[in-house]
């Protein structure tokens, strides 16, 4: 019973330090920490580094798997590069059987980790507001982490040989017993560097053979795994990508060293020989966990670009299925009418978010559309590479024409959702006049005739709509001055409202020119289309 107690309070009061440490460096380290995973992954020994190195300071891989996903979806960051980060993250927590090795099994701990208890306790009551108080949170961290040390080698040291696995038999068997131990206890602490801990002490003390403990190392690896698959459930795409790079690594660095481990431990001792390291035990397993991690990126090497395509087909989130086209491939562009083809319906329907956009953005600001916006701007960059990879060469006269035209109705729907996501930004106002509610429903109206997947209405191209929207703009500028110069309306309402119309009419024009070309096309229509000079959506006045 002493000893249950001594091996839970010892694991206990590891997970405090080890919790206390990894606050308190993120605490006073992060923003720092961070710059360096943004800026240093060019390449993938870079992205390699920086993903250990930082790693290793906030003791922290779960820190560094999130901030590298933020920088993922920001745009920081590719796939690719991020993964050498994750793996940079696995090697960085080789760190911790490095500390509890040499600096938690070789010491007098009361000489060490009560003075950093009480510093750090110091420091961080007289620095709350300041640095200071993250460091003593860390230093307080590192003292009760090694107290923990102490007590899991005092609970070890005074059972002997009679707290290991049943022995058995069969050695296969045995080792996978002793993986799985490693999973359970990691699994069960939420934390691999605890049961890493408990493998080394164990090691130590020889209630654990080299070999056995080596097994309860690689275990621990993998229980990290459960906890990826776990977080992942319910998160993001990129979020899930990162997890499923991690199962994979730990999977295939685990497999590998599972098959090879008796030469593995073999070797790993003859190098610590080689290198004149201690060949204590802890500081051989030590050695073991960073040298079969460094084999995970060996193996990762040559097949990350692969891992890279593969999760970026397996785990898509609806905004990226979305941007994907539908109808825009390479056996179209190799046919010049396919081609031609596939892109006006690809353009109709990239058309039809940005029309969807502007009349949400009309009854509805407020809503972000930014996602949406980004779908049509990725829609008309793959437009646009489609074009680079025709077969200029083979087309027809009138298909040759037909292009120009085609690449203009992308851009008057680009300017759509542009314009969409601005007036979305801009802030409901007091209440509008009379004159709002005129100019609104035509615009409404303008936009669902204008939505190209459902036609558009080819009578929307001839008739008068376009000249009493801008009727209606005169009347609603006139009413929106008259009733901030009178005083009916706060000045900063009537120019929010006159924003807001400017825009709207902006969105309209495009739709309008928009709807035009398609019919001009429709009727193989050879005259150049409207190709006036674009605004920016953001300058015009009111």
């Amino acid at each position: 019973m002493n000893q249950l107690s001594g091996l839970l309070g010892g694991i206990g009061l590891f997970l405090l330090g080890m919790w206390l440490m990894t606050e308190g460096l993120k605490l006073a380290a992060g923003p720092a920490l961070e710059r360096i995973l943004a800026r240093s992954t060019g390449t993938r020994l870079r992205g390699l580094a920086s993903g250990a190195l930082v790693t290793s300071v906030v003791q922290s891989s779960s820190a560094v798997i999130v901030a590298t996903i933020g920088f993922v979806n920001a745009g920081l960051l590719t796939l690719g590069q991020a993964l050498w980060v994750l793996f940079g993250a696995n090697v960085g927590t080789t760190m911790t059987g490095w500390l509890v090795a040499v600096a938690g099994l070789d010491f007098k701990i009361d000489a060490l980790a009560l003075p950093l208890i009480g510093v750090g306790m110091l420091l961080q009551l007289t620095g709350q507001h300041s640095r200071r108080g993250p460091i003593g949170m860390a230093l307080a961290g590192f003292g009760t982490l090694f107290l923990g040390i102490d007590v899991l080698r005092a609970t070890f040291s005074g059972v002997g040989g009679d707290m290991g696995l049943p022995q058995i038999d069969n050695r296969t068997l045995s080792v996978l017993a002793h993986v799985a131990a490693g999973m359970v206890l990691t699994v069960l602490m939420q934390s691999s560097s605890a049961a890493l801990a408990v493998a080394l002490t164990a090691a130590q003390t020889g209630v654990l053979p080299l070999t056995d403990a080596a097994a309860v190392v690689i275990g621990a690896n993998l229980g990290t795994t459960v906890k990826a698959l776990l977080a992942a459930l319910g998160a993001t795409a990129n979020a899930k990508r990162a997890a499923m790079a991690h199962v994979v690594f730990n999977l295939l660095t685990g497999v590998v060293a599972l098959l090879l481990l008796p030469w593995l431990v073999t070797g790993i001792v003859l190098l610590g020989q080689a290198l004149d390291l201690d060949t204590a035990p802890a500081a051989t397993l030590a050695l073991f966990h960073t040298v079969f991690n460094l084999l995970g990126v060996a193996l990762m090497w040559p097949l990350t670009e692969r891992l890279a395509t593969f999760l970026n087909r397996r785990f898509r989130s609806a905004e990226e299925d979305a941007a994907r086209p539908r109808f825009l491939d390479a056996n179209a562009a190799a046919v010049p009418a396919l081609a031609l083809n596939a892109m006006e319906r690809e353009i109709r329907r990239m058309g039809g978010i940005a029309t969807r956009m502007a009349a949400t953005a009309l009854v509805g600001r407020g809503e972000d559309l930014s996602r949406q916006e980004n779908v049509v701007v990725r829609l008309h960059r793959a437009v646009g590479e489609f074009v680079a990879r025709l077969h200029r060469a083979a087309m027809a006269g009138e298909s040759a024409r037909r292009l120009p035209d085609m690449l203009r109705l992308a851009r008057y729907y680009a300017t759509v959702a542009e314009v969409a996501t601005l007036l979305s930004r801009t802030p409901p106002a007091g209440m509008p006049p009379a004159p709002w509610h005129d100019f609104a429903e035509l615009a409404g109206d303008i936009l669902r005739r204008a939505e190209p997947e459902a036609g558009p209405d080819p009578a929307l191209a001839e008739d008068a709509s376009a000249d009493i929207l801008g009727e209606r703009y005169q009347a609603l500028k006139a009413a929106l001055l008259e009733a901030g110069a009178e005083g009916r309306m706060e000045v900063d309402d009537m120019e929010t409202l006159l924003r807001a119309a400017s825009l709207t009419r902006r969105a309209c024009e495009q739709a309008l020119k928009a709807t035009g070309l398609l019919a001009r096309l429709a009727a193989r229509d050879d005259s150049p289309a409207d190709s006036g000079e674009l605004s920016n959506g953001a300058g015009e006045d009111y």
